[in-house]
């Protein structure tokens, strides 16, 4: 396993709030990434969406603020550029108040956490927001369906309490926002046009429990989460019926950790309700599941493997996943879409990564063959996609 997966060190520094150490430091570092992605079929029916296809393109270029500005607080802040879009905006932030209190075995860490992306906050990399893949193509064709937990980032402000308790039981309340106002920070440059808006505060939880042994090179996780949203259908009329997202989730995650070999696999299951009380969908409501599963293994801390499972599987709604057109449409108004994901890393450098990923569909749309009624099939959407990441 390699950056951006926490190690038990990493945890326990995003827990104390980015404070360990005595001095206050907010050290600035870099990101730019370089990418190249080849579609199995292009469809020349489809253009917009196969523009960069097999072009070498700038993906993204960041620079990051984190560490300590104050004996107890400290923060996480990125600021991004799409070179696929020409437009830089705000990334992911997550700033921490934090203390602890108890000695050894009976110690609490507990702190505050304000946010502007639903798990950004989150120590484990089971979650979409650290989730694998840890980068992906900008450009390749993705399903219709997604829950609202990983759709909501650098849209909403999350204030939230948390503690860790013997080192063993994680627990956190969070609630989210629109972030206007006060909060328009943390979405700045963001299109406000097609950003989220919701009713008042949506409660999220999350509880955890995690084990070490043999002095950090075993740990694991068993969690479960939720968030609710209540979500205006137009964003410039915040008022009337909203839509309502109710997710559920449960996730693991294990970590085996020596300088020679390191192993990690994560878990991760949610549940979605949806309510349509807001926009008219071929159904009163709808449920959606995904699931996502990977297993990596890293030699040296050099050379790396990873293979990835996915699946989206819901009600079928015509109005809701079938746009009509071909690639992006589904015949039969279906989310339900799988596959797989194997990935190759090698580090030349602790800061520099060279990624070979190759995601093949099972399912794409709510079907192995014609899936946009156009003759589309699932693994046209096949991508080969080449990524030369540089830290600085």
């Amino acid at each position: 396993m390699s950056w951006p997966e926490l190690t038990p060190t990493g945890r326990q520094f995003k827990l104390n709030g980015y404070t360990l150490g005595d001095q206050l430091s907010l050290p600035f570092a870099g990101m730019l990434q370089l990418s190249r992605t080849s579609t199995l079929s292009v469809d020349p029916r489809d253009p917009d969406n196969f523009q960069k296809d097999r072009d070498i393109t700038l993906q993204q270029a960041s620079i990051f603020m984190a560490g300590k500005f104050a004996e107890h607080a400290g923060a996480f802040s990125q600021w991004s550029y799409d070179g696929i879009a020409h437009h830089s905006s705000i990334d992911n932030v997550d700033i921490r108040y934090a203390n602890r209190m108890g000695e050894n075995d009976r110690e609490l860490i507990y702190g505050l956490t304000l946010h502007n992306n639903p798990m950004v906050q989150d120590v484990y990399n089971t979650g979409p927001a650290w989730g694998f893949p840890f980068a992906s193509s900008p450009v390749a064709v993705t399903p219709n369906a997604a829950t609202a937990i990983e759709s909501l980032g650098q849209q909403v402000a999350g204030l939230g309490v948390y503690g860790l308790w013997r080192n063993t039981l994680y627990g956190e309340l969070s609630a989210y926002r629109t972030a206007d106002g006060a909060f328009s920070v943390l979405r700045a440059g963001t299109d406000t046009a097609s950003d989220a808006a919701l009713r008042g505060y949506n409660p999220y939880w999350r509880l955890a429990l995690q084990h070490e042994w043999k002095d950090g090179m075993h740990s694991a996780m068993v969690g479960a989460y939720g968030l609710t949203v209540d979500r205006y259908p137009d964003n410039t009329m915040q008022s009337g019926p909203v839509d309502r997202f109710a997710d559920t989730g449960i996730d693991a995650q294990y970590q085996y950790l020596t300088d020679r070999h390191r192993v990690s696999l994560q878990l991760n299951y949610i549940r979605e309700r949806q309510h349509w009380d807001g926009t008219p969908q071929s159904n009163p409501a709808d449920t959606l599941h995904t699931f996502r599963a990977k297993a990596t293994y890293y030699y040296q801390k050099k050379y790396g493997i990873t293979l990835g499972y996915f699946s989206t599987a819901g009600d079928s709604d015509e109005i809701l996943y079938n746009t009509g057109n071909p690639v992006t449409g589904s015949a039969r108004g279906s989310p339900d879409t799988s596959g797989f994901v194997w990935e190759l890393n090698y580090l030349p450098r602790r800061n520099i990564r060279f990624t070979l990923q190759y995601t093949a569909y099972n399912k794409f749309n709510g079907a192995r063959t014609n899936y946009d009624g156009f003759g589309r099939n699932a693994r046209d959407n096949n991508t080969l996609f080449l990524l030369a990441w540089l830290m600085f």
